[in-house]
């Protein structure tokens, strides 16, 4: 019975303590009473000053007194300034008035901007409806245009999938053929001296060229392409 009785206060006694271990603070919390200490000391500190202080006056575990203060530079609740190699910072309660205050008014001032935008639109909007009335005329109007873009669009994908019989793309190719065939005149001689004595044979003699050419044993691919 002994040893029951035993354990039974050191079952309780180990519920108690965990019962009575203090609460770790949220990382807000953490913000709220760093931001205590510059608005209750109204001084200037260093970070391993507050590393010291914030344990003993608030509670806040000095490794993440680094982490919680740069937060508070990020959001603009605390200043700070470098003087010499060291960093310096600081936070008044006049000045987080003085931000809240600012970040009200350029607040205000967007929204002022924006309702003005909106009865701008709002005004263009009425004017562009009171003139565009509905009527049979107009609806048939806007039927005929949805029909002739429908239209349009179709004949669009007509012609790219025509796209080799282009009218500017045969021109094109039939430029080529020119330039080719100058360059192989150019070149050899022989093209001009082929079509002229074809052209003379047949002429002299009254012999049709497909014969001269079966002839020759040549085929119609031979003669130079005509422009």
């Amino acid at each position: 019975m002994a040893i029951c009785a035993r354990w039974q206060r050191i079952v309780c006694n180990s519920v108690h303590s965990r019962a009575m271990a203090p609460r770790g603070l949220s990382a807000e919390e953490k913000r709220v009473k760093l931001l205590e200490i510059f608005h209750e000391t109204k001084d200037f500190f260093q970070l391993k000053e507050l590393e010291k202080m914030a344990p003993k006056m608030k509670g806040i575990v000095s490794q993440s007194v680094k982490e919680v203060l740069q937060s508070l530079v990020d959001d603009g609740l605390v200043q700070m300034d470098k003087i010499g190699s060291s960093n310096f910072f600081w936070s008044f309660p006049s000045q987080r008035g003085a931000m809240m205050q600012n970040r009200l008014k350029t607040v205000q001032d967007t929204q002022a901007s924006l309702r003005t935008q909106l009865s701008e639109l709002q005004a263009a909007v009425e004017i562009e409806r009171a003139s565009r009335t509905v009527s049979d005329e107009r609806a048939q109007a806007l039927d005929k245009l949805a029909a002739l873009k429908k239209e349009h669009a179709q004949l669009e994908a007509e012609l790219a999938a025509y796209g080799a019989c282009d009218p500017a793309k045969v021109e094109e190719k039939r430029r080529a053929v020119v330039l080719a065939k100058e360059a192989a005149v150019r070149w050899t001689g022989l093209a001009d001296n082929y079509i002229m004595l074809l052209s003379y044979f047949t002429r002299q003699n009254g012999v049709d060229a497909s014969d001269i050419r079966t002839y020759l044993g040549i085929n119609e691919e031979y003669e130079d392409v005509e422009t």
